[in-house]
């Protein structure tokens, strides 16, 4: 990939920049993202996590990890979520770049499943996503799909897998 993906948690830098392009695609609170990726850069947990993709010095794409996605499972957790390719750059892989960097990231974290909500019925089982089941979203009529990734890698390479 051309491109650089850059963690919000080693780049502070951007997170203001980050917050209102999110705020731009997503129209949730510019102060909503500001207030999570601020959480991501005092490096207390692994979630919340927040990553751009930059063309040079513009964000051109960019996603996110949150506990939960404005939905009813509380318990499946934590959740991808706005991710978003500007339209001038969509495929060329980025997405698919974007979500097994973050999963990759995560699973250093020491995450090995993640979830998604998404109306999308075939994109993310490219990228190893399977679905799951039906969820509500926060005041939405209509039930929407969340997958699964979960991590296939052997944590101790000394033990093998059963």
């Amino acid at each position: 990939m051309k491109y650089t993906i850059l963690k919000i948690q080693e780049h502070g830098e951007w997170m203001e920049a980050a917050a209102e392009w999110f705020h731009q695609k997503w129209q949730i609170p510019r102060e909503a993202y500001v207030d999570s990726m601020d959480m991501c850069l005092q490096k207390k947990s692994a979630v919340p996590q927040w990553y751009i993709v930059l063309d040079g010095k513009r964000i051109v794409a960019g996603i996110g990890v949150i506990e939960n996605d404005f939905h009813n499972r509380k318990d499946l957790a934590p959740n991808v979520c706005a991710v978003y390719v500007e339209e001038a750059y969509r495929n060329q892989g980025i997405a698919g770049e974007m979500l097994r960097y973050v999963c990759d990231d995560l699973y250093e974290k020491g995450i090995d499943i993640l979830y998604l909500v998404t109306d999308h019925d075939s994109f993310y089982e490219r990228y190893g996503w399977e679905f799951l089941c039906m969820v509500q979203g926060d005041g939405e009529p209509e039930m929407t799909r969340m997958y699964r990734h979960r991590e296939k890698r052997n944590r101790n390479p000394d033990k093998e897998n059963l």
